[in-house]
C-alpha cells in the first residue's frame, strides 16, 4: 500500500464521477471531425482532477449534497482542460500527458478554436446551476469563476511578459505574486471557495479560504516546475526541460539569476533572448548545471515544502471546526500530496 492510497482512491472517486457528468455536456453534432470530436481529447488524455475534487470535497466536508456542486466541479475541469490547450500554444509546448498537444496535431487555429469551446461549455454548465441552487447562488458561483477568470489571465500575462521582455531582474516576491494569480486562484482557491458556497447556500465567508488556497497552490507550482527539472517523463507526461526551453521564469530560474556570477548572467540573458528554436540542447544542460551547482533545485524544494506547512497551519483555520469525514482526510491529505507527488 503506497503512502496515498487513500488520497489517490478518494481522488479517483470524484474524478470518476466529474469526467462522467462532463462527458454528458459534451455535444454530439456537425462539425464532428475538426470540432465536436476533438473536445474530449484532453479531458479524456487521464488528467488527476485535483481541482474539481477539490471543490466536490470541500462541499462535502462542509455538509452539502454532492448535486449541490457537480456542475461547477465540471466547469471547472473544463476551464483547466481549456487553459491547457491554451498554454500548450503560448508556451509552444510539444507533449500534454504523454500526447503531442493539440495544436502540434491538429494545427494551432484548430486548437486555440477547442480551447474557447471548453471554456464556452463551462459558462453553460455554471448556468445549468440556477435550476439546482436557485438564482442567487448560481449568480454567486458565476462571480466566483468570474473573478477566477480574471484572477489568472492576469497571471498568465505576467508570465508571457517576462518571456517576452527577457526579464532576467525578478525576484522571488514577483515570482509568488505571479503563481497566486495564475496557479493558487484557479487550482486551489476558487475551488475551495465554490464548494464552500455551493454547501452552505451562500452562507459563508469564502475569504476563510484564501491563505490556505494561495500556500496550497504555490507549492503545487512550485512542484511542478520542480518536476520539469527532475522528474520522469514516463510519470511526469510532459516535456522535461520544457520550462527552461521556453524561457519561463520559474522560482529555480529566478533563484540562479540572482545567484550566479555577473559573467554567467550575462550569458543566461543572451540564452533566454533567443526563441526555442535557436536554444540548444547544450544550453539547456548548462543552464540546469548552473541551478544545480547554486543549490536553486534544493531551494525550490525548500520552498515547495514551506508553503505547504504553511497550507497545513491555515487547513486549521479553514476545516479543522469541521467534524471529521473522508472528504476532510482527503483535503489535508491533498497537502502533502501536492509536494510528494511524481507526476
Amino acid at each position: 500500500m503506497t503512502q496515498f492510497a487513500f488520497f489517490e482512491e478518494r481522488l479517483a472517486y470524484y474524478r470518476e464521477i466529474t469526467l462522467n457528468n462532463l462527458h454528458t455536456v459534451l455535444p454530439i453534432r456537425e462539425p464532428k471531425r475538426y470540432f465536436y470530436e476533438l473536445l474530449p481529447d484532453y479531458p479524456q488524455r487521464g488528467g488527476k482532477g485535483l481541482r474539481a475534487a477539490l471543490c466536490l470535497a470541500t462541499c462535502l466536508a462542509y455538509g452539502g449534497r454532492i448535486q449541490n456542486a457537480l456542475n461547477t466541479a465540471v466547469a471547472i475541469e473544463l476551464f483547466h482542460n481549456g487553459f491547457l490547450v491554451h498554454d500548450d500554444i503560448q508556451d509552444e509546448s510539444m507533449f500534454r500527458r504523454g500526447t503531442h498537444t493539440l495544436h502540434a496535431q491538429h494545427g494551432v487555429g484548430v486548437a486555440i478554436n477547442i480551447g474557447n469551446a471548453l471554456n464556452l461549455l463551462s459558462l453553460q454548465v455554471l448556468m445549468k446551476n440556477q435550476a439546482t441552487l436557485g438564482g442567487r447562488l448560481a449568480w454567486q458561483l458565476f462571480s466566483e469563476s468570474s473573478e477566477m477568470l480574471r484572477q489568472t489571465l492576469e497571471g498568465q500575462a505576467l508570465e508571457l511578459a517576462w518571456i517576452r521582455d527577457n526579464a532576467c531582474d525578478l525576484s522571488d516576491r514577483d515570482y509568488l505574486r505571479m503563481a497566486l494569480k495564475k496557479t493558487a486562484w484557479y487550482t486551489c482557491i476558487y475551488p475551495c471557495r465554490a464548494g464552500g458556497l455551493a454547501a452552505t447556500g451562500g452562507g459563508i465567508d469564502a475569504d476563510r479560504f484564501y491563505r490556505f488556497g494561495w500556500f496550497l497552490g504555490v507549492a503545487f507550482q512550485i512542484q511542478d516546475d520542480l518536476l520539469n527539472l527532475v522528474g520522469d517523463y514516463g510519470r511526469y507526461g510532459k516535456e522535461i526541460y520544457g520550462d527552461l526551453w521556453e524561457g519561463k521564469r520559474t522560482l529555480m530560474l529566478i533563484h540562479l539569476l540572482n545567484q550566479c556570477t555577473s559573467q554567467e548572467k550575462a550569458a543566461l540573458q543572451t540564452i533566454l533572448a533567443q526563441s526555442r528554436d535557436e536554444r540548444t540542447e547544450d544550453q539547456v544542460a548548462w543552464m540546469v548545471d548552473r541551478m544545480t551547482h547554486y543549490g536553486s533545485i534544493n531551494f525550490g524544494r525548500q520552498c515547495a515544502r514551506q508553503f505547504a506547512g504553511a497550507a497545513l497551519y491555515e487547513f486549521r483555520n479553514a476545516y479543522g471546526h469541521l467534524p471529521d469525514s473522508d472528504d476532510k482526510r482527503f483535503i489535508l491529505e491533498m497537502v502533502l500530496y501536492m509536494i510528494e507527488r511524481k507526476c
